[in-house]
């Protein structure tokens, strides 16, 4: 079984969102990917904070923060990081990468990298 593409998840995440959407603000989504490939858009979470946590491999997380300047951190195993709210984000992949996610997933947004 082959895992998804980057794109097939992100639709799979905004037909999650419809689902639960009764949730609010308090919902969470948990979830796991495993990527094999650059992320190919940007995702902002207005409804508060998500975590980032590297279970193997090594990404770089891109954040886009207020003003337009771009932070770069750089996720091996066991490092986390935190997209705080409304801050739009991406990543690089070196190799293979697994990550697990916990996101304030109401209003999530995504546009072209």
């Amino acid at each position: 079984m082959s895992e998804p593409r980057m794109e097939q998840e992100m639709s799979w995440y905004a037909e999650y969102g419809t689902r639960h959407a009764y949730d609010g603000a308090d919902g969470r989504l948990i979830s796991e990917y495993l990527f094999t490939e650059n992320w190919t858009s940007w995702e902002r979470h207005p409804s508060g904070a998500e975590i980032v946590y590297c279970l193997s491999g090594k990404m770089t997380l891109h954040q886009e923060k207020a003003g337009g300047q771009i932070e770069t951190i750089v996720l091996e195993p066991g490092h986390y990081a935190i997209n705080p709210p409304g801050v739009w984000h991406t990543a690089d992949i070196q190799g293979e990468a697994r990550a697990l996610f916990i996101t304030a997933g109401l209003g999530t947004e995504h546009r072209p990298r």
